[in-house]
């Protein structure tokens, strides 16, 4: 059964008039009675209030199954303690984290936990490992945005296709993760770009502000400059998760090969000289990946 005070809410916003805190309301009790298993109330519910889909009843938890296109679905095994971040980076998600796992203390008192994380750096520093961390940590489903799916050459298809994703996502408890960002999200003001996704950018940003505090939405993007001006207020919390130093990466090495219990191959302090300066010219050659080298580096002997 929905708790009472979101009952009590609820009575108080239809008493005012208040139809969209009404309607946030009715999706937080959606996305409580689904966490309870509780399907039929909540598909029940979710016909009731909907703005998109069929208006025929669902079967158990069918709206995942019209969204199959839109949003992938990832069982989230990464864990916070599993990566290596910058202590303000750390200690940020741990409080985002903790306010989640604390939502009834915070809602006693007027609050609501932060829900909307901007993630920005270079590709490969961990982005979407710390999305998925994020919802390992508190124990929610973990939902990747499918831009394939979304985003259609038709007029007018791509904003209505992003509505039904966060329709479907309001009625649960969930994070829900844009990979790359700045894809959807660019400049309005960039004269090359069409009336379209301009159209698509107002769409989104305005989705992103309705979403409740239930759901937690992460974005990450490694072309900040990309993005629209109006996308970074929408975030309560922006995060840099630049690439590590060679003390980090060092330790980095060092943890993995205490946790296979092997040698590397590491090169010795007196020969990294001249690995550095192949590494950067890996990353010259290659756009900032030194795959290549970290793999012939790390070249795993059984201890």
């Amino acid at each position: 059964m929905a708790r009472s005070d979101l009952l009590i809410d609820l009575v108080e916003a239809e008493r005012r008039g208040d139809k969209q805190r009404f309607k946030a309301l009715v999706e937080a009790i959606i996305a409580e009675e689904r966490a309870n298993q509780h399907h039929l109330v909540a598909d029940r519910l979710s016909e009731l209030i909907t703005t998109v889909g069929s208006s025929d009843l669902l079967a158990r938890d069918a709206a995942a199954t019209r969204v199959s296109d839109l949003v992938l679905e990832i069982v989230p095994s990464r864990t916070l303690a599993s990566l290596h971040l910058r202590p303000v980076v750390r200690s940020a998600v741990e409080e985002v984290i903790e306010e989640h796992r604390r939502c009834d203390l915070l809602r006693s008192h007027g609050l609501e936990p932060r829900n909307r994380i901007l993630l920005d750096g270079p590709p490969g520093n961990g982005k979407t490992s710390l999305a998925e961390a994020i919802a390992t940590e508190t124990m929610l489903p973990f939902y990747v945005v499918r831009y394939e799916g979304v985003v259609s050459s038709f007029l007018g298809e791509t904003a209505s296709r992003l509505d039904a994703v966060f329709e479907f996502a309001r009625t649960r408890r969930c994070v829900l993760f844009f990979d790359e960002f700045d894809s959807i999200a660019k400049e309005r003001a960039d004269t090359n770009e069409t009336g379209e996704i301009k159209r698509v950018v107002s769409t989104l940003l305005l989705q992103i502000d309705r979403l409740p505090a239930h759901v937690v939405v992460v974005c990450s993007t490694n072309h900040s400059e990309l993005l629209d001006r109006a996308a970074w207020r929408r975030f309560q919390l922006r995060l840099e998760l630049d690439s590590p130093t060679r003390s980090e990466a060092t330790a980095f090495l060092d943890s993995m090969q205490a946790r296979l219990g092997g040698d590397l191959g590491l090169a010795p302090d007196a020969g990294r000289q001249a690995q550095r300066g192949e590494l950067r010219r890996a990353r010259a050659g290659r756009g900032g990946h030194p795959a290549p080298v970290c793999a012939r580096a790390a070249r795993w002997r059984p201890g």
